[in-house]
C-alpha cells in the first residue's frame, strides 16, 4: 500500500470539504509509466471538467523535464478552463525519501464570480476614471484534458512566441520554437517529435540538433 498516496488523498478530501465545490484538488502520479493517465485522484473535477484517469497538465511535463533540485512549489497563480473561467491555482511537488518527485498535488479554485464582484466594486470606488492600467497581463495557461490537447496548446504557445507563420520562419525562429517546446517538456509526449518536425518542415535529425542547440 502506498501510504504517501493515501495521505495525499486524505488531505485532498479535507481541503475539498473545507473550501467547497469551487475548489478542485488533483493528484498526479509521476511514477506511473503511462502519462496519458497521470490523474490518480480528483475532487470537484467539474471545475476543470477533468476526471480520474485524464492526462497531465503542462506543469506535469515541466516537472519531468527538469532536475528535481531545480523545482519549487508554485503557489497562487492563474490558470483558465476551456470555457474561459479563471482559476487561482497552486502546485505542490511531493518527494520521496530519495528526493525524487513522485506526486503533484494541485489546487484550482474557481474565482470567476469573485473577479466579477471585484470588478464591480472597483468601478464603484474608483475616483479617477482617466487612470488606466497600461500593464499587459499575461494570459493564464489553459488546463488540458489529455496529452494530445496539451501538445497542441504548447505548439500554439511556441508559434505565438515567434509571431509569424511557419512558412516565413527563419532557422533561428524554428530553433526558438523547438527550444520552447523542449523546455516545456513537449518531447516527453509520444510521437511529438514527428508532429513538430512535420509542422516545421524539418527532418528528425534537424529537430534533434535544434534541441541540442539550447544546451
Amino acid at each position: 500500500m502506498d501510504h504517501q498516496l493515501s495521505l495525499l488523498k486524505q488531505i485532498a478530501h479535507g481541503i475539498a470539504a473545507q473550501f467547497g465545490s469551487s475548489c478542485e484538488i488533483v493528484i498526479h502520479d509521476l511514477k506511473a509509466k503511462d502519462l496519458d493517465n497521470s490523474i490518480v485522484y480528483i475532487e470537484n473535477g467539474h471545475v476543470s471538467n477533468r476526471e480520474l484517469g485524464d492526462g497531465p497538465s503542462s506543469i506535469v511535463l515541466e516537472t519531468l523535464s527538469h532536475h528535481p533540485s531545480k523545482i519549487q512549489d508554485r503557489l497562487s497563480y492563474l490558470t483558465k478552463t476551456d470555457d474561459g473561467r479563471i482559476l487561482k491555482s497552486s502546485t505542490m511537488y511531493i518527494r520521496d525519501e530519495q528526493d525524487t518527485i513522485s506526486y503533484i498535488l494541485s489546487l484550482n479554485y474557481d474565482i470567476t464570480a469573485l473577479l466579477t464582484i471585484d470588478h464591480a466594486i472597483q468601478s464603484l470606488v474608483s475616483t479617477d476614471s482617466s487612470e488606466k492600467d497600461n500593464t499587459k497581463s499575461k494570459q493564464p495557461p489553459k488546463i488540458t484534458h489529455n496529452v494530445n490537447e496539451l501538445l497542441d496548446t504548447l505548439i500554439e504557445q511556441a508559434l505565438a512566441l515567434v509571431g509569424k507563420p511557419v512558412a516565413l520562419m527563419t532557422k533561428d525562429d524554428k530553433v526558438a520554437v523547438v527550444q520552447y517546446l523542449n523546455n516545456a517538456g513537449a518531447f516527453l509526449i509520444t510521437k511529438s517529435g514527428d508532429k513538430i518536425a512535420s509542422l516545421l518542415g524539418i527532418s528528425k535529425f534537424t529537430l534533434y540538433s535544434y534541441m541540442d542547440a539550447g544546451k
